[in-house]
């Protein structure tokens, strides 16, 4: 075979395909010995989402996306998309609120397992602490045998097929799809080898372009919050972003919106109207308002709401259960909304004298609601030898951008009497010694780590915002911030991790302990 022939149609995408191949050509002669462990330094290959997003190379086009996306589920053996129809799938997009939605309605649809559904399927992204997280059936994440299992056999499939290269000209040798495209077919694979009753899916950004969209007949569909969100790909405009989210709308199933600004509820309402199905605005739920909810946060009941029509949809359209959201809600729906969880966002780990609370809002609108809840906790138990502790990062490379963030924090806080003693500005590099948790392995920021350009900026900002109020610092790792943490002296700490969900992720994996399998 000549190399150098193939290579020069991918460029630099080459040497990526030589890892890639000889990873598959390793594992394969491992066979039955091939672990989770090779198979997540296989997948760690794979450009991610946000390298994506940051990439000096040319972006995927909006038009070429699904088609593209399309291409590889024919290669990974899906050539008709309506197949995947019999998942009945609820697919949730928004930005913000949307990975809480979604667990709201699993905790829901989870009160009848055994009452007419026998599995349940939900897909979210990015993960905390591994990416089996992202795959989940009964709310538990798909076990590592059968991760391995079925990514090698979506991995031998489209390796061992080809594309027209006239209709798809970048998918000649060495073409492989993205992180994010990769794991999204994977989950329809796992979903329907598993043969789930429901699947749950969570958009990974925008909706109408998104690798996701490739659904057909949903039985439900909502858009949570909008926001202002990956301008780059989805447009700086409510109404820009609502077109983009409200491309998840199909003619199966009811359009779902919580209350937006008016100019985004006039393009979703649009959206729906192309799509030939009734738009509906979902409003806070009575018996949500008076439910204890799981996700604790008072901007939850949103969520909540949203979820409990979503949940009803799905029961009416599998004919396993009529609920008529306008009375009182039936017992499972509550206990659904008690039991809800969600890691990493409104989550609280206590740990002796130190509370961590950790969410991972990273734009202005979901700061100013982590801001809320932790500001309603700590004032809830703390005292005045209580030592307040902020740990932030958002490695973004805009520096406006940084700069608001930390602005709507820091005000958000101050109009509520909050003030930290305390900011910590990181990386999202998970260990002292350098190295990250393996499940949470990032190639895309480069030097900007290594010479903390971004923590440098934060630390500026944060002081010129508030004064001598609070110590800042500075650390390589996010294990020396819960170190340092962990060393104060004070006879309470609250502590609050916010501004990535990376940040959370590899807080809890510092807190918790990484599994060495």
């Amino acid at each position: 075979m000549n190399m150098q022939r193939l290579g020069s149609p991918c460029g630099g995408a080459w040497r990526c395909w030589e890892f890639w191949r000889d990873g598959m050509a390793f594992l394969r002669r491992r066979g039955a010995m091939a672990s989770y462990r090779d198979a997540i330094e296989v997948l760690n290959d794979l450009q991610t989402n946000h390298s994506v997003l940051n990439s000096t190379s040319p972006p995927i086009s909006a038009a070429q996306s699904l088609p593209q996306m399309r291409e590889w589920f024919r290669r990974a053996g899906y050539e008709d998309m309506t197949v995947f129809d019999r998942l009945n799938i609820i697919h949730i997009t928004g930005t913000k609120g949307k990975g809480s939605t979604c667990a709201f309605v699993q905790s829901i649809l989870n009160q009848y397992l055994g009452k007419g559904i026998k599995k349940i399927g939900l897909y979210t992204s990015p993960h905390l602490k591994t990416v089996r997280e992202r795959i989940r059936i009964n709310g538990e994440p798909v076990s590592k045998e059968k991760y391995v299992k079925y990514l090698f056999e979506i991995k031998d499939k489209i390796e061992s097929t080809e594309s027209d290269l006239k209709e798809f000209p970048d998918f000649g040798p060495g073409a492989k799809p993205n992180y994010f495209r990769f794991m999204t077919i994977l989950s329809f694979h796992v979903f329907m080898r598993e043969n789930v009753d429901a699947a749950i899916y969570e958009v990974g950004i925008g909706g109408e372009y998104d690798s996701t969209n490739i659904i057909c007949n949903p039985v439900a569909t909502g858009v949570t919050s909008l926001g202002i969100d990956h301008t780059q790909l989805l447009g700086n405009t409510i109404q820009s972003i609502a077109w983009n989210k409200g491309g998840i709308y199909k003619h199966s199933a009811k359009a779902l919106s919580v209350s937006q600004p008016e100019e985004g509820l006039k393009v979703l309402r649009e959206r729906a109207d192309e799509k030939k199905t009734d738009f509906h605005v979902v409003d806070i739920h009575p018996d949500v308002q008076n439910t204890t909810l799981g996700l604790s946060a008072s901007f939850q009941q949103i969520n909540a709401s949203l979820a409990v029509q979503l949940a009803a949809d799905y029961l009416s359209r599998t004919k396993v259960l009529d609920v008529d959201t306008t009375k009182p809600l039936p017992a499972e729906f509550i206990q659904g909304l008690e039991k809800a969880s969600w890691p990493g966002r409104c989550q609280i780990v206590s740990e002796g004298k130190v509370t961590w609370h950790l969410d991972g809002a990273h734009t202005t609108e979901s700061l100013v609601e982590a801001a809320k809840w932790f500001a309603d906790r700590s004032k809830l138990k703390s005292n005045a030898a209580t030592k307040r502790v902020l740990i932030f990062n958002q490695q973004n490379k805009d520096k406006r951008n940084i700069e608001q963030l930390l602005r709507t924090l820091h005000d958000e806080l101050s109009d509520k009497d909050i003030k930290f003693d305390l900011a910590i500005f990181t990386t999202n590099v998970t260990w002292s010694t350098g190295a990250y948790s393996a499940e949470l392995t990032t190639y895309s920021w480069g030097d900007a780590v290594d010479k903390l350009e971004v923590q440098k900026t934060f630390q500026t900002k944060w002081s010129e915002l508030d004064g001598v109020n609070s110590q800042t610092k500075i650390t390589k790792s996010i294990q020396e911030a819960v170190d340092h943490v962990r060393s104060l002296n004070d006879p309470a700490v609250d502590v609050l991790v916010t501004g990535s969900l990376h940040l959370v992720g590899g807080t809890l994996t510092v807190l918790e302990g990484e599994d060495d399998e």
